[in-house]
């Protein structure tokens, strides 16, 4: 691939969902937009690019768009987040909002699904606690394939084994003739699934308690970091946590946000960052 049209892809993918890419991902572009180039009955990549150039077609960007976004996950991924929400986010919030006695949570870009569904299971697992007490999960992604298949909630064999302990398997999850697995309503009845750029307005979807964003924040430039933790921040109750990955730093030029003890890529949103906007 010649660099004007490594430089032309670069340039679309970061104004349509924030992904950087070095030279170094030319390799990444080539094997990913290839088989898009040749669903179009082109060659190869470069007349993909030249085809875009002479005639942009809105559907073939967003197939493209999708192709290039990571979409990696699994039930219980690194596990401390959800044993940190459990044991002590949760409580946190509920002795602070026992009045209203509802909290949201925003599981952003969510892939295919099983971080929201594994939040929903770790409060289904306390429901005995959680008694009278409403939660809201929202879901988004800005692809539009996985958030479709996040809604059907069915899993192959590994995807389903992945990370999930197999008493959790057993009692949330369905199988089905082709030895795939389908989350049953009560898991999948606890989660709204949207599509949202993380580069757009988030307003519409409302405040949150908890917004997990977690692995998403590597794939961007420093200016988009601290654009998306300032953009999340005005999505964030007063005192509302922030959760990142653990390899994951936290760009927050403006000082709104101070880390949880003890605990690497958790913060709370400080309750004077609500009144500066």
């Amino acid at each position: 691939m010649q660099a004007q049209d490594f430089q032309y892809l670069a340039d679309l993918l970061k104004k349509r969902s924030g992904l950087a890419l070095t030279d170094d991902k030319a390799y990444l572009i080539e094997s990913r937009l290839l088989p898009i180039a040749r669903s179009q009955n082109l060659q190869d990549v470069p007349q993909l690019c030249n085809l875009l150039r002479s005639k942009p077609n809105e559907k073939l960007l967003v197939e493209i768009t999708e192709a290039m976004t990571t979409n990696e996950s699994s039930f219980f991924r690194d596990i401390k987040p959800y044993e940190l929400f459990r044991k002590e986010v949760l409580p946190m919030l509920m002795a602070r909002t026992s009045a209203q006695k509802t909290l949201r949570v925003w599981s952003a870009a969510c892939s295919t699904g099983q971080e929201p569904y594994t939040i929903a299971m770790c409060i289904k697992e306390d429901e005995a606690k959680l008694a009278n007490w409403r939660f809201d999960i929202v879901a988004t992604d800005l692809a539009k394939k996985v958030v479709d298949k996040a809604k059907e909630g069915i899993y192959s064999q590994f995807e389903a084994q992945r990370g999930l302990p197999i008493q959790m398997l057993m009692k949330y999850f369905a199988s089905l003739p082709d030895t795939s697995w389908q989350l049953k309503d009560v898991i999948r009845s606890m989660v709204q699934f949207k599509l949202q750029n993380l580069l757009d307005d988030y307003s519409l979807l409302g405040k949150f308690d908890v917004i997990f964003c977690r692995n998403v924040l590597i794939y961007f430039d420093e200016a988009t970091k601290a654009q998306i933790t300032d953009r999340m921040s005005r999505s964030l109750t007063s005192g509302g946590i922030f959760i990142i990955g653990a390899t994951e730093s936290l760009v927050d030029p403006r000082g709104l946000f101070v880390p949880l003890d003890n605990f690497r890529g958790a913060y709370k949103l400080k309750p004077s960052s609500i009144n500066q906007f």
